[in-house]
C-alpha cells in the first residue's frame, strides 16, 4: 500500500470539496428559487377571496337587472346598491388589489348606465304648464321624471383620493406627551363634542402648519360659502355643529368633487348611501351635489352612525368614510368600541381620515392660534330661489338674469344637464335680486319654447315693435308672440328668440388707446386682495352682472391681490387718488 503524505491528503480533500460543493450550492439555489416561484404573493393569496366577493356582488347585480326588466325600479336600485356595498364593505382595501378595483369601477359604470342610459329623448310634459312659485311656497304634486339619460356634469377630483397615501414625515410625527395634554384641554374648552386626544391628531396639525398649509388656507377660504348653511342644518338635525368641518376633508368645500369610488358632492355620498338618505339621482338631477339636501342627508347619516355607536363620534366619522360594515367588523376583531383600538383593523384611508378631520376642526375653531392669520373667507352664497316650469333651458335662464350659464350651473350643481328636469317644476337658484325679474320675463315665453335659447333686448320708451324687431334681427310677429301683452309705451325689457341676426348696440369691448374715447372699450383694474366684483363695479359705475360675466368671476368672490379685472369703460371714470408728493 502506498502511503500518502498528510499535505497531499489535505490537497486532495480540498480538490474534492471544490468539485462537490458548487453542485450542492447550485442544487440549493435551484431548490430555493423554485420555492420562491411557488410562494404566492399577497395579491395571489387574496384571489379566492376576491373571487367570492365578485360572485356575491354579481348575484345582486343580476337580481337588479331582473327587477329592472319587471319595471320594479325601487327593488332594482336596492339590489344594485347591495352589489356596490358588497365590495365596499368586504373588509378589503379595494384600491390595493388591482383586480378588485377594476371590477368595482366596472360595476359602478354598469349601474350608472342602467340608471342613466344613453340616447333617450327628452320627454315633454303631456299637458299644462307649471305655475311660477316663489321660494316660500311649495309646489304641488309633481309627476316624477323618467330616470333615464346620461350625466353631463363636470367634476373636480376629491381630496379623499390623496388621503390614502398621505404619510406624516418625521418632523410632523414628533409629538410629545405635553402636546397631547394641551390637545385634551383644548378639546374640553372649545369643542361641542368630545373625543380622545391622540398624537396623530397633533401630527396632522403639524402637517397643516407646514407642507399642508396651502390646502388648509384654501379650505378655510372656501368654507365661508357653506359653513353657515351647514351649521344651521346640523343643529336642526341634532349633530354637533363643529363636525361640519368634515366637509373640508371630504370635498374641500367643492360641490362638484368626485372621488375614485364615484362618491360625489360636498359630503361625498356614493350612489347607494345617497339613495338610502333620500338623495334623488336621475338623468337630469343628482341631489348628492345639492347644497342643502346633501348637507341634510349628511347630518342624518352621521346622526344614524353616532346612535349606532352609542354617541362615539370618532367611530361615526370612521364609518362615514369606510362604511358601518367595515367598522363593525373591526370592532368584532378588536373586541372594543374605540376608534384607536380598532385602528389596526381598518383601511389606511380611514386611519388618516379621522385624525385628519379632528385636526381640521381644532384649526378651524381657532385658526389664529395655529398660525392661520388674515384668512379672508368667501361670503355665504347669495341667491334667489324660484320654481320654474319643467324642461326650462339654463341658457334661457342665464339670458333672462343677465349672467352666464356657468354661473347658473355653479348655483345649481345638482343639475346634470343645461335644462331643468322634464315633467315637474324645479326650484332653481338664480342670482340675488333677479328672481322676480326672471319670473316676469319667463312668463311671457310660450310654454313650448322654454327649452330653447333666447336673449333680452332693451326698448326705449315710445319705441315701436317694428323698430325693436329690426334692431333685434327678428320679425315683429315673432317678437309679439314672445312678448304677448307687453306695453311698449314705457319701454322696458323684451324677450327675443335666439335666431335672427342680432344687431348689437352694446359697446365694442376693445382695448382702449389714447385717442379713443373712454366709453369705447374696456379698462383694466388691478384688484386689491379681498375686493369683490361688486365693489369694483361700484367703483366704475358699471353693471355688477356685466363685470362678473366679463371676467368669469362670481360677484361676491374675493379677488386675489394683483388680479387684473376688465371693466366696461364709462363716461365717468373713478376718482383718482391724489399723488403723494415728497416734502
Amino acid at each position: 500500500m502506498n502511503n500518502t503524505s498528510l499535505p497531499r491528503r489535505l490537497a486532495n480533500a480540498a480538490l474534492l470539496a471544490a468539485l462537490v460543493l458548487p453542485s450542492v450550492s447550485l442544487r440549493a439555489q435551484v431548490s430555493q428559487q423554485s420555492y420562491l416561484r411557488n410562494t404566492p404573493s399577497e395579491i395571489e393569496r387574496e384571489d379566492p377571496r376576491v373571487t367570492k366577493i365578485v360572485e356575491d356582488a354579481e348575484k345582486h347585480f343580476r337580481l337588479g337587472e331582473l327587477n329592472l326588466k319587471d319595471q320594479k325600479r325601487h327593488a332594482a336600485r336596492e339590489e344594485f346598491d347591495k352589489a356596490v356595498d358588497t365590495v365596499l364593505e368586504s373588509g378589503m382595501d379595494v384600491r390595493a388589489n388591482p383586480r378588485l378595483q377594476r371590477y368595482y369601477l366596472e360595476l359602478v359604470e354598469r349601474v350608472y348606465r342602467y340608471e342613466v342610459p344613453q340616447g333617450v329623448p327628452v320627454q315633454r310634459p303631456a299637458q299644462g304648464d307649471a305655475a311660477f312659485v316663489t321660494v316660500a311656497q311649495q309646489t304641488g304634486g309633481a309627476q316624477q321624471p323618467a330616470e333615464v339619460g346620461f350625466a353631463e356634469q363636470k367634476f373636480e377630483p376629491s381630496p379623499l383620493d390623496q388621503l390614502r397615501t398621505l404619510a406624516l414625515d418625521e418632523k410632523e410625527s414628533n409629538v410629545s406627551a405635553e402636546d397631547v395634554a394641551k390637545l385634551e384641554n383644548e378639546i374640553k374648552s372649545t369643542l361641542d363634542f368630545n373625543f380622545k386626544p391622540h398624537p396623530l391628531v397633533q401630527g396632522f396639525i403639524n402637517y397643516y402648519q407646514g407642507r399642508g398649509r396651502g390646502t388648509m388656507e384654501s379650505g378655510l377660504r372656501r368654507s365661508g360659502q357653506y359653513v353657515t348653511m351647514a351649521r344651521k342644518i346640523f343643529r336642526e338635525e341634532g349633530v354637533p355643529e363643529d363636525i361640519v368641518w368634515l366637509g373640508q376633508v371630504e370635498s374641500a368645500w367643492r360641490p362638484t368633487a368626485r372621488s375614485w369610488a364615484a362618491a360625489s358632492g360636498l359630503w361625498q355620498f356614493i350612489p347607494g348611501t345617497g339613495a338610502r338618505f333620500g338623495l334623488r339621482q336621475t338623468a337630469f338631477v343628482d341631489e348628492r351635489n345639492s347644497f342643502e339636501k346633501a348637507t341634510r342627508a349628511s347630518a342624518r347619516y352621521l346622526k344614524f352612525l353616532a346612535n349606532r355607536y352609542n354617541g362615539n363620534w370618532e367611530l361615526a366619522m370612521g364609518a362615514y368614510n369606510t362604511g358601518e360594515g367595515n367598522v363593525d367588523r373591526a370592532i368584532r376583531r378588536a373586541g372594543v368600541r374605540d376608534f384607536w383600538t380598532i385602528y389596526p383593523y381598518i383601511a389606511q384611508e380611514t386611519r388618516n381620515y379621522v385624525p385628519n378631520i379632528l385636526a381640521v376642526i381644532l384649526i378651524a375653531k381657532n385658526p389664529e392660534k395655529y398660525g392661520f392669520r388674515n384668512i379672508q373667507r368667501m361670503p355665504p352664497l347669495a341667491y334667489d330661489t324660484v320654481s320654474v316650469p319643467s324642461a326650462t333651458s339654463l341658457q334661457l335662464i342665464a339670458s333672462l338674469t343677465d349672467t352666464s350659464v356657468d354661473y347658473i350651473r355653479s348655483l345649481n350643481p345638482e343639475l346634470r344637464r343645461d335644462m331643468t328636469p322634464p315633467g315637474e317644476p324645479f326650484l332653481l337658484r338664480v342670482p340675488p335680486k333677479r328672481g322676480h325679474q326672471m319670473v316676469a320675463l319667463l312668463k311671457r315665453i310660450p310654454p313650448d319654447r322654454r327649452s330653447q335659447m333666447a336673449r333680452v333686448v332693451k326698448a326705449a320708451p315710445g319705441e315701436s315693435l317694428e323698430v325693436v324687431a329690426a334692431r333685434a334681427g327678428v320679425s315683429a310677429a315673432s317678437l309679439q308672440q314672445w312678448n304677448a301683452g307687453f306695453d311698449l309705451s314705457k319701454g322696458g325689457t323684451l324677450v327675443v328668440p335666439a335666431g335672427g341676426s342680432f344687431v348689437r348696440t352694446l359697446k365694442s369691448y376693445e382695448r382702449p388707446n389714447s385717442s379713443a374715447p373712454a366709453s369705447a372699450g374696456l379698462v383694466s383694474y388691478t384688484a386689491k386682495g379681498g375686493e369683490t366684483i361688486t365693489q369694483v363695479a361700484a367703483r366704475y359705475g358699471a353693471s355688477v352682472a356685466e363685470v362678473a360675466k366679463l371676467n368669469g368671476v362670481t360677484p361676491d368672490a374675493p379677488l386675489m391681490r394683483g388680479q387684473l379685472i376688465r371693466v366696461p369703460a364709462s363716461k365717468s371714470a373713478p376718482a383718482q387718488a391724489p399723488t403723494a408728493r415728497r416734502r
